[in-house]
C-alpha cells in the first residue's frame, strides 16, 4: 500500500509540473500569456534534438549558433530581409501576431531602438497569423499603429517558427543575432522592463 501511495503521490507531482512555467527553464514550455513571460537566455542543449530542427552544423536556434534563415512573404517596412542581408548589423529576428497583447508594447519599443542605431541594427518582425483569420492590410495597420518601420514578413506556414521551436515559446520570443549571424541573447515574451534588456544587449553588441 505505501508503494502505492508513493507511485501516485509521484504521478500527481510530475503532472503538475507539466502545467506549470518557470524563467529559468531552457525550454519554456506552453503558449500561455506572453504578459506573464520574463525574457531569458536559453543555453544550448546538450544534445541535437528538436531545438535544432531544420538546422544543420554550427546552424540552430539556440544561443552559440549561427542563425538559422528566415523567409516568408513581405509585407511592408524597411530594412534586412533575411539574416544573411543583415551581416554586419545587430539583428533581431521578433516573433509576433496581431492578437498578441505584449507585442503592442514592444513594437514601438523596437522602433526606438531602430531610430537610435540607425543602419547599424536590423528588425526583422515575423507574424504568425493564420492567414484565415488576418489579411495583408492587418498586419500593416498593426504596425502603421505602432510607427513601426521595420521588416515585416508573414510567416503563412509556420516554418520559421518551426526551425525556430516556437511551439515551445510564448509571443513575443525575440532573437538577438550578433554582426557575424550568432545568436547571442534570446528573450520569451515581453516584460515592462524587456526594452532595457534589449537595448543593454544590442549596445554591447554594438562596441
Amino acid at each position: 500500500m505505501k508503494s502505492a501511495r508513493f507511485l501516485a503521490l509521484a504521478a500527481a507531482l510530475i503532472g503538475a509540473g507539466c502545467s506549470s512555467s518557470t524563467t529559468t527553464s531552457n525550454t519554456p514550455e506552453g503558449e500561455g500569456s506572453a504578459a506573464s513571460s520574463s525574457g531569458v537566455d536559453i543555453a544550448p542543449p546538450s544534445d541535437s534534438g528538436s531545438a535544432s530542427a531544420g538546422a544543420s552544423g554550427d546552424t540552430g536556434n539556440t544561443v552559440g549558433k549561427q542563425a538559422v534563415e528566415v523567409t516568408g512573404t513581405y509585407v511592408t517596412g524597411d530594412g534586412p530581409r533575411s539574416v544573411a542581408d543583415g551581416k554586419g548589423k545587430v539583428v533581431i529576428v521578433d516573433f509576433w501576431g496581431t492578437y498578441c497583447g505584449p507585442c503592442k508594447a514592444s513594437f514601438p519599443k523596437y522602433q526606438a531602438l531602430l531610430d537610435q542605431y540607425g543602419k547599424d541594427l536590423a528588425i526583422i518582425a515575423i507574424s504568425e497569423d493564420e492567414p484565415d483569420s488576418a489579411k495583408d492590410t492587418d498586419l500593416k495597420k498593426f504596425a502603421k499603429d505602432r510607427g513601426a518601420k521595420f521588416v515585416i514578413l508573414w510567416d503563412k506556414d509556420h516554418s520559421n517558427a518551426k526551425k525556430y521551436d516556437m511551439d515551445h515559446k510564448t509571443m513575443p520570443s525575440s532573437f538577438i543575432i550578433d554582426k557575424n549571424g550568432k545568436i547571442q541573447h534570446i528573450h520569451v515574451g515581453y516584460k515592462d522592463d524587456e526594452d532595457k534588456k534589449i537595448a543593454a544587449e544590442v549596445k554591447e553588441l554594438l562596441k
